[in-house]
């Protein structure tokens, strides 16, 4: 166990980061080697239809996995 906030498990691949990881604006965050970007604004659905409401979880899914935090399968 460490006393500091932000480590690297002795011996591991595993680090803990238990204060702010910032990353700054040249730094890229990669998961599975490519880049995680924000997600963009879905805004509240104001469907009042089975197909609208369709229509905007499909959007919120295409921006989810363009963002990379699902797989474009």
């Amino acid at each position: 166990m460490s006393n500091v906030k932000n480590y690297k498990e002795q011996g591991s691949e595993k680090w803990f980061v238990n204060g702010v990881l910032e990353i700054s604006e040249d730094g890229v965050f990669l998961l599975n080697g490519k880049p995680l970007i924000r997600a963009e604004n879905q805004p509240l659905s104001t469907a009042s239809t089975i197909a609208e409401l369709k229509s905007d979880f499909n959007l919120l899914l295409e921006k989810l996995k363009y963002a990379g935090f699902m797989n474009l399968e």
